[in-house]
């Protein structure tokens, strides 16, 4: 009970930190989605000329629904990297659980993360007059890709106290990751001897699903939620011993 209301109150703080002292406040987590997704949209629909896949009205919308599980996934993973330096007091004066703080940076990004899911959700609902009632199996997903960040944000907060350059290394891995994520760059775009890439991607079928869901009004494959949910609990699995081992000298470099 004491740890879920500390979990609370990190969340909370988190939150409130990222806009603290701005006018808008949370309405900046919808805003920097959008500024991405119209400068994306100009390049590649008007200057690129790419038309979006069969079955879909908008290539906004096309990307839009890619990027959401994308941005979760990767803000979480990348804002834990220097979590637990952030919170360094209370790590060494205290009786502190370091373990929830990258769980706190998740929470804390899916907030916003719904913010835009909600804000998709009602341009479709307005401009093509559409709702899919399979929306309801993203949180699925959504705990999948919980389970994948947080896994991995341990492994990148704990490697980060002894190794400050982790959250560069990150970017660079990250923005290659990014560009191996059919999120512009449609499926069958793909050559066919690097389909694997894919297939080894945990977010390609993510992607999958809420563009399922979101865009095509269908309910996204189970094949697809078992094996971002085995990848996840393997990265979670994983990260939490790695963490675990890794936790033993954190007072000492703190």
């Amino acid at each position: 009970m004491e740890r879920r209301s500390l979990l609370f109150q990190l969340v909370r703080r988190d939150f409130e930190q990222r806009f603290v002292g701005s006018a808008m406040g949370w309405i900046w987590s919808l805003i920097h989605p959008l500024v991405l997704l119209i400068s994306w949209t100009f390049v590649f629909q008007f200057c690129l000329h790419q038309k979006p896949p069969e079955g879909v009205q908008s290539y906004p919308m096309f990307i839009f629904s890619g990027m959401l599980p994308w941005l979760l996934f990767s803000e979480t993973v990348q804002r834990s990297a220097p979590s637990l330096l952030d919170q360094a007091g209370l790590i060494t004066k205290t009786v502190f659980p370091a373990e929830i703080v990258p769980v706190s940076v998740f929470l804390s990004t899916l907030v916003s993360h719904l913010l835009a899911v909600l804000l998709m959700v009602a341009a479709m609902g307005v401009t093509y007059n559409q709702i899919s009632i399979f929306l309801v199996f993203l949180p699925f997903y959504m705990g999948a890709i919980g389970l994948l960040a947080v896994g991995l944000g341990w492994i990148a907060a704990s490697l980060h106290v002894f190794i400050r350059d982790t959250a560069q290394v990150l970017s660079v891995v990250f923005t290659f990751w990014f560009w191996l994520t059919p999120i512009f760059i449609q499926e069958e775009n793909f050559p066919e001897k690097a389909r694997w890439v894919l297939f080894a991607n945990p977010l390609y079928y993510v992607v999958r699903a809420y563009r399922a869901a979101l865009l095509y009004s269908s309910m996204p494959s189970l094949r697809d939620l078992i094996i971002a949910a085995a990848f996840g609990a393997a990265a979670f699995i994983a990260g939490g011993l790695f963490f675990r081992y890794m936790k033993r000298g954190f007072a000492d470099v703190l």
